[in-house]
C-alpha cells in the first residue's frame, strides 16, 4: 500500500522538505554515476554498527571519516531506486505538515535527530553487524510518528491499490506495528537474512512522536 496523498494542505512552502528531497536525489544520481565505485561511498559514509562500536570503544577505524558522523551521512545514501522512491514519497506526503507545525529550522533539527536516534536504535540491537546501513527511513519514520500524533484523522488515499480515503491512524498504525513485528521476528536471525533495519524504523517512529511534541508540535 502506498500513500498517494493526504487531505491536509499546508499554508507554507516546505523549503526544508524540498531541500532534503533534492539533496537525496542528487546523491542517489551520483551513486548511479559512480557505478561499482559507489561502494567506496558506502564504506566511508554508511553506518556500520561494528565499526561504530569499535570507534566508541576508542579503537578508531583507519578511515578519514569518523564513524560517529555516519549517523548523519548514512541518512543521505540509498541502496536502490525503490528504496529512495518510497522514502522521498513518504517525506513529501507527511513532511510538509510537520515542517509547518515546527518551523523550518526546528524541522531540520527534528528530522536529522530522528535519523540519528533511529540509527542508534539499530546499533544497540546489532552492535556487531558488519552490514552497512543506509537510508532516510529512520528520519522519515520520525516524521510519520509526529504526523500520527498531530493528524490522526487526516484522510490518506492508498493508490493504486485502494482509492478509498482512510484515516492516517489506520495506515500509520499498521505501518508501525508491521515494523515492530518484523523487528521482533528478525531477532536471532543471521545478519545476512535480517533485511531492512526494522528496529530503526520503529525506533524512529517512537522518537519522532516524542521529540516533535517536545519541540512544540501542539503549540498553536
Amino acid at each position: 500500500m502506498v500513500p498517494f496523498r493526504s487531505e491536509n494542505p499546508t499554508n507554507i512552502t516546505p523549503f526544508v522538505v524540498y531541500a532534503l528531497i533534492t539533496i537525496n536525489l542528487i546523491l542517489f544520481f551520483y551513486e548511479i554515476f559512480l557505478g561499482e565505485r559507489s561502494n567506496y561511498l558506502f564504506e566511508l559514509y554508511a553506518l556500520i554498527p561494528k565499526e561504530l562500536s569499535a570507534s566508541l570503544a576508542g579503537n578508531r577505524p583507519n578511515q578519514p571519516v569518523p564513524e560517529i558522523y555516519t549517523l548523519i551521512t548514512s541518512q543521505f545514501l540509498h541502496s536502490g531506486l525503490i528504496h529512495i522512491g518510497f522514502n522521498m514519497l513518504f517525506l513529501w506526503i507527511f513532511g510538509n505538515n510537520i515542517e509547518e507545525c515546527l518551523g523550518h529550522f526546528k524541522f531540520l533539527f527534528f528530522y536529522l535527530s530522528c535519523g540519528v536516534l533511529a540509527a542508534l536504535t539499530h546499533w544497540v540491537l546489532a552492535m556487531e553487524s558488519t552490514i552497512p546501513t543506509v537510508g532516510a527511513s529512520g528520519a522519515i519514520a520520525g516524521v510519520m510518528g509526529a504526523y500520527l500524533l498531530k493528524y490522526p484523522h487526516a484522510k490518506i488515499i492508498l493508490f493504486p491499490f485502494v482509492t478509498k480515503k482512510l484515516p492516517a491512524f489506520f495506515f500509520l498504525g499498521f505501518w508501525f506495528f508491521y515494523q515492530a513485528f518484523k523487528g521482533v521476528a528478525s531477532l536471532g536471525l543471521p545478519e545476512s537474512s535480517s533485511g531492512s533495519a526494522y528496529w530503526a524504523h520503529a525506533g524512529g517512529f517512537i522518537f519522532g512522536a516524542i521529540l516533535a511534541t517536545l519541540l512544540g508540535l501542539f503549540r498553536d
